[in-house]
């Protein structure tokens, strides 16, 4: 469906119904998504808070436009969480390593690299899923971003 590149609102004719600018050619964008309000697409937006996790998920929680978006809410809320937990993970790991025989590190060293690849392997799966508009819920960290996002 054509979306209004002035208002946003769907536009099946020649003039937006809404605001009245003119959709050339009766469309706009291919029939992609209409942006929020700050001018990102709901997937984009949502792809993006996985980028930099902590970081970019904080920001889109703050920004006025994407704050109000149950979407962009929820993988906000998940990649938070979700790198709330790898640094959990991580420094109990580190913990257990260092107590850990100097006969068992190369399979210490060996479950780290596994626990990484696993991390980054999650990481791409999650901004796939959010650019391609689905919602892939972690299975602990998914349910307490659906509370947190209201949806």
């Amino acid at each position: 469906m054509p979306f209004c590149p002035n208002c946003g609102s769907a536009a099946e004719t020649a003039f937006c119904p809404k605001c009245g600018a003119n959709v050339a050619g009766g469309a706009t964008g291919g029939g992609s998504a209409p942006p929020v309000a700050g001018g990102l697409q709901e997937n984009v937006a949502a792809a993006l808070c996985y980028i930099a996790g902590l970081i970019t998920g904080i920001i889109f929680l703050v920004l006025a436009p994407y704050n109000q978006n149950p979407t962009i809410r929820f993988h906000a809320f998940q990649s938070i969480f979700c790198n709330v937990a790898w640094i959990v993970l991580a420094i109990v790991l580190g913990i257990v390593t260092a107590a850990l025989p100097l006969l068992l590190s190369p399979l210490a060293l060996l479950f780290h690299l596994v626990m990484w690849l696993g991390g980054l392997a999650i990481w791409l799966l999650l901004m796939w899923k959010a650019y391609n508009g689905e919602r892939f819920v972690l299975p602990v960290i998914g349910g307490l971003a659906q509370q947190q996002a209201g949806k």
